[in-house]
């Protein structure tokens, strides 16, 4: 007699359009993404970048295509959500992942340098999201994911106009998602707040401090934040998912003690956040750190002997709705039996 198997569904191929894709958490998305055998679009600066991010999500069993752009740029990033609507048909996901930073003290940060972290970090994100609401709200189908991070709540030293630019993707978001649930549309969008991660930025970021940039520990492999933003994009309903253990411990701890968090970090926010060695590069700000010296970062920066590959918080994350039922399960059960002992019933016992 043969054993009925499992019926095999194949999955889906999806269009995904993934922003900042040539380095760090924008590059392990896309070969999370190629790995599902979806087709990736690689948006970013850099050329060199592109071109290595794109041979690795093709040999990874996606197909890629390469669109070289400045998120700062409206008409550029429409023009490019135009070119991949025009060679994959539409787009299923819009993952905006692209930022900007600059490690120093407020008062050290020109005029000039602080409007162009927030318009490649926050406007980069809005312009994202309009080109993809663009293809999206038609068709009334898509998800948009928003890269955050736990500074996207909690606000650290040395980086004013990070942690400005992800607060205001917060505030943006939510208002978006208000609208989407008003007008009932198919169309979702969700946040993920990432951790400190072990990405090539603090190779290239532009850099004031007297010491070299280090992400605050604990640190995480990109590949941890991609899985959340593949799941995410699956599972939009959530309207935000946080990632690693230090990020749920600060967003709880900065929405009940955010003054014991000031002082805290006023004390060790900046030590954190320097290695020793020199302070790096002049920084990719205005121009792709590939673009001058033909080099390909990847997604891994200097910390892989201290960073975790998984996350017990993120497997909690995800699995937060299947938790919950087992929890209300395991209430109604233990509730149950109390009724029962209470009435005189005994549960069997093996003799």
């Amino acid at each position: 007699m043969r054993k009925r198997g499992k019926t095999h569904v194949p999955r889906r191929r999806r269009t995904v359009v993934v922003t900042g894709a040539t380095g760090g958490v924008g590059r392990a998305t896309a070969l999370a993404f190629a790995a599902r055998g979806d087709r990736v679009a690689l948006l970013a600066r850099g050329r060199e970048g592109l071109a290595a991010a794109a041979d690795e999500v093709q040999r990874a069993g996606g197909e890629a295509l390469v669109v070289s752009v400045d998120m700062a740029d409206a008409k550029a990033v429409d023009d490019a959500a135009q070119q991949v609507a025009d060679v994959f048909g539409h787009i299923d996901v819009w993952v905006n992942n692209a930022f900007a930073g600059v490690f120093a003290p407020f008062t050290e940060i020109t005029p000039d340098e602080f409007r162009r972290v927030t318009e490649v970090t926050y406007l980069g994100c809005v312009f994202g999201t309009r080109a993809a609401l663009h293809h999206m709200l038609p068709r009334d189908r898509g998800t948009i994911v928003q890269v955050g991070s736990a500074l996207a709540y909690r606000g650290i030293p040395l980086q004013s106009a990070y942690c400005g630019s992800k607060h205001a993707i917060q505030g943006f978001n939510e208002s978006l998602r208000c609208e989407l649930l008003h007008a009932r549309s198919g169309v979702r969008t969700t946040m993920v707040q990432l951790p400190g991660l072990n990405t090539p930025q603090f190779e290239w970021v532009l850099n004031r401090m007297p010491g070299r940039p280090r992400p605050v520990p604990p640190v995480y492999q990109p590949e941890v934040a991609a899985r959340a933003i593949v799941h995410a994009a699956s599972h939009a309903r959530r309207r935000e998912y946080w990632v690693g253990g230090s990020t749920a411990a600060t967003l709880i701890a900065n929405a009940v003690v955010p003054g014991v968090l000031d002082r805290y970090l006023a004390r060790t926010g900046f030590e954190s956040q320097q290695d020793e060695g020199e302070r790096g590069g002049p920084g990719n700000l205005w121009s792709p750190a590939d673009g001058p010296h033909g080099r390909d970062f990847g997604a891994h920066g200097r910390f892989d002997e201290e960073a975790v590959a998984d996350s017990p918080q993120d497997w909690v994350s995800r699995n937060r709705t299947r938790m919950g039922m087992g929890l209300v399960a395991g209430g109604l059960g233990a509730a149950v039996t109390a009724g029962l002992r209470r009435r005189g019933w005994a549960p069997l016992r093996r003799t």
